[in-house]
């Protein structure tokens, strides 16, 4: 059996979380003196640092998720700190940086919306950096679903053509410098033609606005198609999409945005002749440590940009985070930083 490797300062009896304590709206949302989690064999305890708001906390807190959400819940789908307890075997040493993300935290357990959480070891990607802890709270969950759509889902080369619909959502920003970095050339969307240099800051060679019909427009900057398309709007979008991508491209469908998850009345041949469609719905060990630190680096060398929306301090703040998010007035990415 494993033994437990923890902190010198062992944690606290208690601490402080936020509760979704029933389905409801911004007042479902309390801040409550829990017990804090007991790290099972095989888990590991992490002293939480930073933590990204989503749009999948927003929809936990009005009850709108699966069957496999129940309450009182602890939200938080991702989440930054350091080890504070682990298997002695893990090779998580105490104090060690890490990262965790998805595998149903905050959704069947207690997620990161708190001042410790505990997670399966597996899930759990440690890093070094001197980046903010704030900057790098942004990070997890978007890396990991912009890097596991490029590379699992549509295996994106140096030198294709990508077309990012949903580009100004986070995954889609960071998608698109990451799809930068591999050497594809990008075309990203926008609904509002202001956010064109938006786009452009992050690396994308052509903003274009979505109208609800894109395939002309990308056709006139590459006649053939595409060879890829990242579909972030979601099910109402993505036959439009489809007449976006070249025989033998690939769509990958990621998010939606826009909602619509399922098509009323699919039949195969929606999908053009030729045209592949994928889908990606991963989780952390799609996002290898060595590409999340070489990911950090790029940020910390200026090579990469992060679309940090905004930083809020501390656990009182995190109504303020989910109403901006749902509002979607600020975009980019919602961080909640934890006082130590």
């Amino acid at each position: 059996m494993s033994q437990s490797t923890a902190t010198g300062d062992s944690a606290p009896a208690t601490m402080r979380a936020v509760v979704v304590t029933r389905p409801g709206g911004l007042d479902a949302l309390e801040i409550k003196d829990v017990p804090v989690p007991v790290r099972k064999p095989g888990w590991v305890r992490i002293r939480v640092k930073a933590f990204g708001v989503n749009e999948s906390e927003v929809t936990t807190c009005k009850g709108e998720s699966d069957a496999v959400v129940t309450y009182p819940r602890v939200p938080g789908i991702e989440g930054v700190g350091v080890v504070d307890d682990a298997d002695e075997d893990s090779g998580l040493r105490p104090g060690l940086q890490v990262a965790t993300m998805m595998g149903n935290m905050g959704r069947s357990y207690d997620g990161a919306y708190a001042q410790y959480v505990t997670v399966p070891a597996g899930q759990v990607i440690p890093f070094e950096t001197s980046l903010p802890w704030e900057v790098v709270g942004a990070l997890p969950e978007m890396f990991q679903t912009a890097y596991g759509s490029l590379t699992r889902g549509l295996d994106l080369k140096a030198g294709q053509t990508l077309l990012i619909r949903g580009g100004t959502s986070t995954v889609g920003l960071s998608a698109a410098t990451m799809a930068k970095e591999i050497g594809a050339t990008v075309i990203s969307t926008t609904r509002n033609a202001d956010r064109g240099d938006e786009l452009r800051a992050m690396g994308v060679d052509h903003p274009v606005v979505d109208d609800g019909r894109l395939a002309d427009k990308v056709r006139d900057l590459v006649p053939q198609g595409v060879d890829a398309a990242l579909e972030l709007v979601g099910c109402t979008a993505l036959p439009d999409t489809f007449g976006c991508v070249r025989v033998h491209g690939t769509v990958c469908f990621t998010g939606a945005l826009a909602g619509g998850w399922s098509i009323p009345d699919f039949t195969p041949f929606m999908i053009p002749s030729g045209v592949r469609l994928t889908s990606y719905a991963g989780e952390a060990a799609d996002l290898p440590p060595q590409v999340f630190q070489q990911q950090l680096q790029a940020i910390a060398d200026g090579r990469l940009k992060t679309p940090v929306a905004k930083t809020y301090r501390g656990l009182e703040q995190v109504r303020d985070a989910q109403a901006d998010v749902e509002s979607g007035t600020t975009p980019g990415k919602h961080v909640v930083l934890l006082d130590d």
